[in-house]
């Protein structure tokens, strides 16, 4: 990897995490539910999918969660488990639909949808609790608006920087 590409994807993944405690912050005054955000921190993995490619936004997404859930939750507690299960599925499904040409918002939308399902997984495993099923519907009917957002603020970031992202790959 270029010096050059390694500090971008360097900066972005250090945007990303402010953006998430940034979102975490907030989170409580936006959002009546427990646990969702508005995916401030998922518009940098949007733009580094859609400009750099699938192994950067993994590696922008892994990474991010790992000095997040360092920083905050620590490492290997359920927090951290139940935010790499849905960030992890999040990304993987994101790659795998950028592959049928749809659109940006799709994408989005898709991964918020599976982010909310691996989140939710995970936590009825680590806490042993099946009922947590029952707040999927909520949390993926607020899926839809907040992956909308995050296209959004992605698409406009891309719009007008992607000639210069493109220059670090």
């Amino acid at each position: 990897m270029k010096v050059r590409k390694l500090v971008f994807i360097s900066i972005m993944i250090s945007i990303s995490v402010v953006l998430s405690i940034v979102e975490t912050a907030i989170s409580g005054m936006v959002f009546l539910v427990p646990g969702v955000k508005l995916g401030l921190a998922n518009v940098i993995s949007l733009i580094i999918l859609m400009t750099l490619g699938e192994k950067d936004a993994f590696l922008v997404v892994f990474v991010r969660i790992l000095i997040v859930g360092l920083t905050f939750s620590g490492l290997f507690s359920n927090s951290f488990w139940i935010s790499i299960s849905g960030g992890m599925l999040a990304i993987v499904a994101m790659i795998l639909i950028k592959k049928t040409k749809l659109s940006i918002y799709s994408i989005s939308v898709f991964g918020s949808l599976m982010h909310m399902v691996g989140q939710i997984a995970a936590a009825i495993v680590v806490s042993n609790t099946q009922t947590l099923i029952y707040i999927l519907p909520y949390m993926m009917a607020l899926s839809v608006p907040t992956g909308l957002i995050t296209a959004y603020l992605a698409k406009r970031v891309i719009d007008n920087f992607s000639e210069t992202i493109k220059t670090y790959n």
